[in-house]
């Protein structure tokens, strides 16, 4: 499994910006198979894992068209910066509270 690490700062962010990223999401996981992606913006830090099986996957979803555009409007309207870390998971971990301890 791989990783890719999106880490960035903000300009404002207006609703433009949501629906894209909505649409980035859904586009991700049905037309290309990423198996989660997690979110989080803090004043004008933003950081997003999304998680693929595969580093095909992962090429495929950085050249799709509407991706592309996305980058773009990115790079002149919503990001004063970013940086991008594709890294292959070694190891996982979980807990849930939920399940009963062995």
């Amino acid at each position: 499994m791989y990783a890719v690490i999106f880490s960035a700062e903000t300009n404002e962010l207006d609703q433009s910006y949501s629906d894209t990223a909505a649409r980035m999401r859904e586009l991700a996981k049905n037309k290309y198979g990423c198996i989660a992606i997690t979110s989080v913006t803090e004043r004008n830090q933003e950081i997003t894992i999304s998680y693929w099986g595969t580093q095909e996957q992962i090429t495929a979803w950085k050249q799709d068209p509407e991706h592309l555009q996305a980058q773009e409007l990115g790079r002149s309207k919503w990001y004063k910066s970013y940086h991008v870390q594709v890294v292959k998971v070694e190891r996982e971990y979980d807990y849930n509270m939920l399940r009963p301890l062995r």
